[in-house]
């Protein structure tokens, strides 16, 4: 079920939310969009759902036109940031709504929401309501929703968004588990660089209606290709007039060939991983990133003064 954008564009009046894009989803994917607040990632992602009518381009769907299809008729989920199920209703029946709607026979509607309880792991909470959940839960009720019409594309709009840290984080492993069982061709919208490194296998990064670039995560991570890439995936930092990421950065407890002095402001642990903030002789601030071991050798503490430099350089492609 591959998805492919040609030339599209969509305006809300003098605000250009889409601007000229062209893109391509291979079967079975599991894609990001990211971007900041009005870079039109939600709006892309609606375009796609049939949704949203773009003024220009196509929207090609496992080879088919579809830009003018309305939604209804795409074979595409929708999950939404903020998810209203149906109060009223039972687990269960929230998520048998799409079957019962279609006029799916009664016992297959049974062994569907059976088979999607266990996939989104609520089978104990069949008989509840959405107040009773989590929020955690609330979200895997409504992908299994969006999923028990088997649709052959899976939409998500900052699904994640309304949940704090440590249930994100838990849903993000849970949704890439989900997506090697079902192989649903898979778009999701994020702001959270993080959120699109660990889960997808592609990343659209989107600025201002257009793609910025298109890559596996390591890829857009290590070699971006414009600038704004570059300080938006990923923390960047100035060392000599060269930019790197905090990983990237050496520290020596001594003066070393190619070194810059500077001072250790603050140091903050963080699990496993210790970031330092340092500031240099030009006043400019330093982020490094080590490991706990490599602080303990370093025995760093704030107020020393160390001497830093890049191993490796981060360079924007013109």
């Amino acid at each position: 079920m591959s998805i492919e954008l040609s030339g599209v564009r969509k305006s809300f009046g003098d605000f250009v939310a889409v601007d000229d894009v062209s893109l391509e989803v291979r079967d079975g994917s599991l894609t990001a969009l990211l971007g900041p607040s009005g870079s039109g990632k939600s709006t892309l992602l609606r375009i796609i759902a049939g949704l949203e009518v773009p003024d220009s381009g196509r929207v090609v769907i496992a080879g088919a036109d579809r830009t003018d299809t309305p939604a209804r008729s795409r074979d595409v989920g929708f999950v939404f940031q903020h998810y209203a199920p149906f109060k009223h209703m039972t687990v269960r029946d929230n998520i048998a709504f799409g079957l019962k709607i279609r006029k799916v026979p009664r016992e297959r509607i049974r062994e569907r929401v059976g088979e999607l309880l266990g996939l989104v792991h609520l089978e104990g909470y069949a008989g509840q309501y959405p107040s009773q959940l989590s929020g955690g839960q609330r979200q895997r009720m409504a992908l299994a929703r969006a999923l028990a019409v088997e649709p052959r594309v899976l939409l998500l709009d900052e699904p994640f968004g309304a949940l704090d840290a440590t249930v994100r984080k838990e849903l993000r492993a849970w949704l890439r588990r989900l997506h090697d069982d079902v192989h649903v061709t898979t778009i999701f919208v994020t702001h959270d660089q993080e959120e699109a490194m660990e889960i997808a296998e592609q990343i659209v990064v989107l600025n201002e209606g257009r793609i910025e670039q298109i890559g596996a995560p390591r890829e857009v991570y290590e070699h971006p290709a414009t600038e704004f890439v570059m300080g938006f995936v990923g923390p960047v930092t100035h060392i000599g007039g060269s930019m790197v990421r905090p990983h990237d950065v050496d520290i020596a407890t001594t003066p070393v060939a190619g070194g810059t002095e500077a001072l250790v402001e603050r140091i903050l642990h963080l699990g496993f991983e210790v970031r330092v903030e340092l500031v240099t002789g030009d006043g400019l601030p330093v982020h490094a990133q080590l490991t706990r071991q490599e602080c303990e050798e370093l025995e760093l503490r704030e107020g020393q003064i160390v001497y830093i430099r890049p191993n490796r350089l981060l360079r924007a492609v013109a």
